[in-house]
């Protein structure tokens, strides 16, 4: 019997044994990678179409392998701070564990400190938003010889949408105030995130306690969107005095103006100097005046400098008047130029005055005491800029000259510097850049005697070369933006007449003329940026800016303010 029931192949096991070895053990037969390689295609090439998504997907996660993610931290962290900020933003969008690593703010504070952008505490006072025949005589220059780290919630569509915010506003061409497509763009990019919704809205009222977490990632963002609002020429343009109004602004034309930051509230605030003899301090907020310093000069008031809670005015009258503005007091009158005193700056080192009369003097501070008496020009002296150790002025005399602020030793004269007098001068060292009577501006670097003016005819100046590749590049100003419009406007890219007022900038240079424009030029190549035009209907007689706005005033008595910060929170920027 129990040989019948084995014949018929009937066990105990009741198993089924496998006909041929495990998947490994048939792998393992195989004699190279190739005949594996061939018999998976095999196998998949049976297969239906449908089944063979399901298996890409499951074969997906084998084929990827995150180098970065599975370092320690702080090695992953030592790899991402080598990256630029364009490269950190790509890479919060490859995964969870990325974003982390590319939103971490010792990154972005390093990328921070490289530009010198630092975070401030937002006060509950936000920037200020708009409410609203000349005399022909030029006092203020002399002739010439000739004449936000994301939150953990924030999805990868919020990242995508960040992305897409700061480069929607980078305009390679030129562009005007027309604000519409760039808002509709601004709009579509924010619209499906509402935590950069939130970010980019002015925060809600700020109690006396509130204190804010500083985000690095988010200062970074801010400052680079206002560098593209520059570069596209996206602005919204404002006055905060017109002829007649406030009741208590100047009266007649104004010379000069300077923003000013007061160190222990971080508050920025506006004085400006006019014809009516007066200073004035404004309220960049209410857009009023809060200060009128009077009585201290006879005849107008061509230049001011505000320097750590001292303000120095120069005037027609020969004086140049330093007043203390935390005691609101004057503290001394200087009357040693024989003419007008066109200009007068002010360090913690030092008061430097130039003149009419051809001179430039020095005097110590806080003291006052006088230094050196600079007498090497041949025509009135327009505009001096200092440094801690130099000095430099531009004269009516063509020539730009260096001087030892330490010694009053003449160091180097730059001659013929200009094809006319030489109007107005800002120094950050090493580069100086001038503005003259020949319409046009040049820069150099004093230690290597390189640089760009926007005469492409001038001895020794060609034409900077253009960065950008283009089929059609401006002769003028080397730049491709303006290239198609020269045609129309042959003189749009450069000024049209003198170039009263000159500011140089970390990326840019800006020019103010009795063209009544406002220009903007690439401070490395000469390109013109920006032409801001609208504003005033008399000649522009000083410009000044920050990181958010350029200011500017002139003859019409306008006081303008070109605002690129708007609808961007920017309670948080340090000026």
């Amino acid at each position: 019997m129990s040989s019948v029931l084995f014949d018929e192949g009937f066990t105990d096991d009741d198993t089924i044994q496998p006909h041929a070895s495990t998947t490994s053990e048939l792998l393992s037969k195989m004699t190279s990678e190739q005949e594996c390689e061939e018999l998976a295609y095999r196998l998949l090439a049976s297969l239906p179409r449908s089944r063979l998504a399901t298996i890409q997907r499951r074969l997906a996660p084998l084929l990827q392998f995150d180098v970065v993610g599975t370092l320690p931290a702080e090695v992953s962290l030592h790899i991402f701070s080598h990256l630029p900020a364009q490269t950190l933003l790509a890479c919060a969008l490859v995964s969870h564990r990325w974003r982390a690593l590319a939103n971490d703010q010792a990154i972005w504070r390093k990328l921070c400190v490289a530009e010198g952008w630092k975070w401030k505490q937002p006060s509950r006072i936000h920037s200020f938003d708009t409410p609203r025949r000349w005399d022909d005589d030029d006092e203020g220059m002399g002739d010439s010889d000739e004449e936000e780290e994301l939150e953990e919630e924030d999805t990868i569509e919020t990242v995508k949408a960040e992305w897409t915010l700061m480069q929607a506003e980078l305009d390679s061409g030129f562009a005007s105030m027309s604000l519409a497509s760039r808002t509709s763009v601004l709009a579509a990019s924010s619209a499906p995130a509402k935590s950069r919704a939130r970010h980019n809205s002015a925060p809600a009222a700020l109690s006396d306690s509130s204190f804010l977490r500083p985000d690095y990632k988010r200062l970074y963002q801010t400052h680079t969107r206002l560098n593209n609002r520059v570069r596209s020429g996206n602005y919204r343009v404002s006055t905060i005095q017109t002829r007649g109004g406030p009741s208590n602004a100047h009266t007649t034309t104004i010379y000069c103006l300077q923003l000013y930051t007061y160190p222990a509230t971080g508050v920025q605030v506006l004085f400006t100097g006019s014809r009516d003899r007066t200073v004035r301090e404004w309220n960049l907020t209410t857009g009023l005046v809060e200060r009128v310093i009077a009585g201290v000069h006879a005849s107008s008031v061509l230049s001011i400098c505000v320097h750590d809670g001292f303000v120095a005015s120069a005037g027609s009258d020969r004086r140049v008047a330093v007043w203390d503005l935390e005691k609101n007091a004057l503290v001394k009158i200087i009357v040693d130029h024989e003419d007008s005193v066109l200009c007068v700056r002010l360090d913690g080192r030092r008061l430097v005055s130039c003149s009419k009369d051809r001179t430039v003097r020095t005097y110590s501070f806080p003291d006052l005491a006088p230094q050196f008496v600079l007498g090497a020009h041949r025509a009135a002296v327009n505009a001096v800029a200092i440094s801690d150790t130099l000095i430099v002025s531009g004269s009516g005399d063509r020539s730009v000259r260096l001087w030892d602020a330490a010694t009053g030793k003449l160091l180097r004269t730059f001659d013929n510097h200009h094809t006319r007098g030489i109007a107005s001068i800002d120094f950050m060292a090493p580069y100086v850049v001038s503005g003259s009577s020949d319409k046009h501006l040049r820069l150099f670097d004093i230690t290597t005697f390189q640089g760009w003016s926007t005469s492409p005819e001038y001895e020794g100046n060609p034409p900077p070369a253009p960065l950008a590749a283009g089929p059609v590049i401006c002769a003028t100003c080397g730049s491709a933006a303006v290239a198609t419009q020269v045609a129309a406007q042959p003189q749009r890219c450069v000024h049209a007449d003198l170039v009263r007022s000159v500011a140089l900038g970390k990326d840019f240079v800006l020019s103010g003329s009795y063209d009544l424009s406002i220009k903007i030029w690439d401070r490395k190549t000469g390109a013109l940026v920006a032409d801001l035009t609208g504003g005033h209907s008399g000649r522009i007689f000083c410009i000044g800016f920050d990181c958010t706005k350029i200011v500017s005033c002139g003859e019409d008595q306008r006081i303008c303010v070109w605002d690129f910060g708007h609808g961007i929170d920017t309670s948080f920027l340090q000026f």
